[in-house]
């Protein structure tokens, strides 16, 4: 039997074939499941950014810059390029480097209204120095002020009942104990109810920043006992005797003390009556707050082209 008559015995069926259908429907089970999961995933912009951003570095991506003249000299397909990569021009400005990105405003350096900006402080004439020293040192002295208005509110009481004074002279505060109070005729030790008085001086000597000068001072009479040999001993033993009790609990650091004994050499007042002698037995401790590294450096910058400056000021 030949070819054509099989064909003509067996012609094929029309349609497609039955296996196309359970084909067919499995594919668009398939699409259904992959739109799905589409739909049920989330994109996190930032990661796409960050990961757009790493390619952009790694591969590279060439900005295309308008360019106001066609390049010379080079290809047509240079044209769509930029011509090349400028280099910074020094130009004159105001320039401020810092660590910290979160600022969002510049420092600008306090000048009187009264100077001229542009000039340096080197440049300016004797008033305007005169005027810009004189603003810089009565800032420091009103912060003095200030510690010793914190001081004299911590001592109000032993103030008010003439155990302690306090005062005041550019940057150092004087803070004068007394004998009364303190010490016994002739001794160089603490009266037990004098140590509270002390304790809340140790406390607010704590904010206070400066060196403290402990400095023990005596009337002109003389005195010799088994103790004490002359009045230089009772006068630096006192001192020591306050510091000491400043420095107990190391709420204060060693380094900023200094202990004096000055005998009857410089009094307080003339040793001419029972009162004056009386106050000049006493204790001062002297904080003396030293200018900051930029105050100091501005205030030799000007005396640098004014030296006979400090003279001219007037800082009681």
């Amino acid at each position: 039997m030949s070819a054509a008559e099989l064909i003509a015995e067996d012609p094929p069926e029309a349609g497609a074939p039955p296996w196309m259908a359970t084909f067919a429907d499995l594919m668009s089970l398939l699409m259904c499941f992959f739109v799905l999961l589409l739909s049920f995933s989330e994109m996190d912009a930032q990661k796409y950014k960050l990961i757009a951003g790493s390619m952009k570095q790694a591969f590279g991506v060439q900005n295309q810059i308008s360019a106001q003249d066609i390049p010379r000299g080079t290809s047509i397909i240079a044209q769509e390029f930029s011509p090349g990569r400028p280099d910074p021009t020094p130009i004159p400005s105001v320039q401020q480097q810092t660590t910290d990105q979160d600022l969002q405003t510049l420092d600008v350096l306090d000048r009187d209204p009264g100077t001229n900006p542009d000039k340096s402080l080197t440049e300016l004439n004797p008033d305007e120095a005169q005027e810009l020293l004189q603003k810089v040192l009565e800032e420091k002295i009103e912060e003095t002020k200030l510690d010793a208005e914190a001081l004299a509110n911590a001592l109000s009481e032993e103030i008010n009942q003439g155990m302690v004074d306090i005062e005041t002279a550019g940057r150092s505060i004087t803070i004068r104990i007394r004998e009364r109070g303190s010490f016994r005729s002739g001794s160089a030790t603490l009266n037990p109810d004098f140590v509270p008085v002390m304790a809340k001086l140790r406390s607010a000597l704590t904010s206070v920043a400066g060196d403290i000068a402990v400095e023990g001072h005596t009337d002109n009479i003389p005195i010799s006992t088994a103790l004490f040999r002359s009045n230089w001993d009772l006068s630096a033993q006192r001192a020591l005797s306050v510091a000491h009790e400043l420095l107990e609990f190391d709420e204060l650091a060693d380094e900023r003390f200094l202990i004096i004994g000055h005998a009857d050499t410089r009094p307080h007042m003339e040793n001419s009556s029972i009162e004056n002698r009386a106050s000049n037995r006493r204790v001062e401790i002297i904080v003396r707050q030293d200018l900051d590294e930029e105050t100091s450096d501005t205030i030799n910058e000007i005396q640098a082209s004014n030296p006979d400056i400090l003279s001219t000021l007037n800082l009681n």
